[in-house]
């Protein structure tokens, strides 16, 4: 720590880090537009207010226990809404499976740029020879067939009793959320924001660069590169990518040369600096949200 302070006591631009929250904050607003297009076809508009603040509050929620923020923000929505938990959590699931392309499109893009550096790194920091071990042993699909049986021998049991109907109606509600994209009125839309939220999201890794005397010189390229490494260390279920995230934007700026201590200073002030804001943005948005409705309830 005492090396990371050293780094630190180099200066410190923080309107730069400002500028990022004000990124941030751009893309969780063109997330909330983006859900309400989604949730439009199955039920009806949402109010853009209780939407937004219901965002913010799942960011805020995965802080707390991870990936809890895609529920918590249906259950938020929904009591001020009054739209079905099940269709919402469709919605969801429809958004989630388009971050995840970008984030595929992007890891495509990092690796036709910058191949050697970015495969490199991985090889020398990943570990796949459990994950390829499980599916070349013969019990894993010993395991799958039985439970693939179990559950069948068990749905004729469970198919009569009310608890499956009541389950039966939920999946129902999800896959008509869940389908929800195929009816949206404007997809290209869609399509714009799913773009201009990974644009925000790179460019509040990039223009944060600015603020470091030892990174201010790093090109766009490095900051995709960081950007796309640091977005993998996210898929880790922890609390805001700590730990994972740090490692693997530390990572990627050594590999232009950046020192160690350095990398570690940028991680730390950063990713405290985006979760500062959603910390802030969360309990705003508990706050408020009861007071504008109250009228209404």
């Amino acid at each position: 720590m005492s090396e990371i302070r050293a780094s630190l006591s180099q200066g410190i631009n923080y309107w730069w880090l400002l500028f990022s929250m004000v990124l941030g904050l751009a893309s969780h607003f063109s997330r909330t537009i983006r859900w309400q297009m989604l949730i439009e076809p199955i039920e009806k508009k949402t109010r853009l207010s209780n939407t937004f603040f219901a965002v913010m509050i799942g960011y805020f929620a995965n802080l707390l226990i991870p990936r809890m923020g895609e529920i918590s923000r249906c259950g938020v929505l929904s009591r001020y809404e009054n739209i079905s938990v099940s269709k919402l959590i469709g919605t969801v699931v429809v958004e989630r499976l388009s971050d995840v392309i970008m984030l595929l499109l992007c890891v495509a893009l990092v690796l036709a740029l910058q191949f050697n550096l970015v495969s490199g790194f991985l090889s020398n920091n990943t570990d796949f020879s459990s994950f390829t071990q499980l599916f070349t042993s013969v019990w894993t699909y010993v395991i799958i067939l039985s439970v693939v049986l179990a559950l069948r021998l068990l749905k004729k049991w469970y198919s009569k009793t009310s608890p499956y109907k009541k389950l039966k109606g939920l999946w129902a509600k999800f896959a008509e959320g869940f389908m929800a994209v195929k009816n949206i009125k404007n997809k290209w839309a869609f399509v714009l924001h799913t773009l201009f939220i990974w644009l925000m999201y790179f460019l509040m890794i990039y223009v944060s660069f600015f603020a470091f005397e030892f990174t201010s010189h790093l090109l766009p390229v490095a900051g995709l590169t960081a950007f796309v490494l640091g977005s993998l260390g996210m898929v880790a279920p922890v609390q805001g990518g700590m730990g994972p995230w740090h490692f693997m934007v530390i990572g990627a700026l050594q590999i232009y040369g950046i020192l160690e201590n350095d990398a570690a200073a940028f991680a730390l002030i950063v990713w405290s600096t985006i979760n500062a804001m959603i910390v802030l943005m969360g309990l705003i948005s508990l706050v408020v949200l009861p007071l504008i409705n109250r009228q209404k309830a």
